[in-house]
């Protein structure tokens, strides 16, 4: 007898994965197209198999002219949407890590986000908005009152969770409060019997080789893309609230 097909991993399509799962109480939704809200998180999820039709929902979900971001999953653009920005980088998966909370790492929450905002805009480790914070747990690390370090959560597919926003000050850089950021935050995920899991830039050597004796492997290469949507499109469906 044939064997069925294989389902999909959840890591092939991290933000469809949570946004349909763990983070559907996120979703915004239209037809088959998901995306978190634009003060959370950039990110936008279609199907692995996306359909004209789901072209028009994107539209309907960002608006003629819009920038749009997809998160490490290859997809097919129409002819008629321009590729603005293209980024290769890697997914890597908990491999033995020796994840262990720390002491000094303090759970950061919304009366934080002014002094994280301040953080990730002096050290730009990728997408941290306002709302951010609901996505998942956040550690940082402070010195005389002030948010030198951080590590928190983005993505969540069913069993797995993102560890993003990793970012020290450069005045406290090479006191290694990254590494143990990571291993607390993979500490809290395993706690709750998942896996951890993150993405970085194939360019960002520094990270990969710091993630790498950490104990994470790289699973598969991802291609984290920017389009503009075109100014002049078919009238589509509405927007819906999960």
């Amino acid at each position: 007898m044939p064997h069925p097909p294989a389902l999909p991993h959840p890591l092939d399509n991290p933000a469809y994965s949570a946004l349909t799962g763990p983070h559907a109480h996120l979703a915004e939704r239209c037809g088959r197209v998901l995306r978190y809200p634009v003060d959370v998180s950039p990110w936008l999820a279609l199907p692995t198999d996306p359909r004209p039709d789901d072209w028009a929902d994107v539209a309907a979900l960002a608006g003629p002219g819009a920038s749009i971001h997809f998160p490490g999953v290859r997809v097919a653009l129409p002819s008629d949407w321009e590729v603005t920005g293209q980024l290769p980088g890697a997914q890597y998966v908990d491999d033995g890590v020796d994840a262990a909370f720390d002491g000094e790492a303090k759970p950061l929450t919304p009366a934080d986000v002014p002094q994280m905002l301040d953080l990730v805009a002096r050290t730009e480790p990728g997408p941290f908005l306002p709302r951010s914070i609901l996505l998942g747990d956040y550690l940082g690390v402070w010195r005389d009152g002030r948010l030198v370090a951080m590590a928190g959560e983005r993505l969540h597919p069913p069993g797995w969770t993102e560890i993003s926003a990793v970012c020290t000050d450069q005045e406290y850089r090479g006191q290694g409060l990254a590494t143990r950021l990571v291993r607390a935050v993979a500490a809290g995920i395993r706690a709750r019997g998942e896996t951890p899991f993150l993405h970085v830039a194939m360019r960002n050597t520094g990270a990969r080789a710091l993630y790498e004796s950490l104990g994470f492997r790289q699973r598969r290469p991802a291609m984290f893309r920017t389009a503009r949507v075109p100014e002049h499109l078919p009238e589509a469906r509405a927007v819906e609230a999960v």
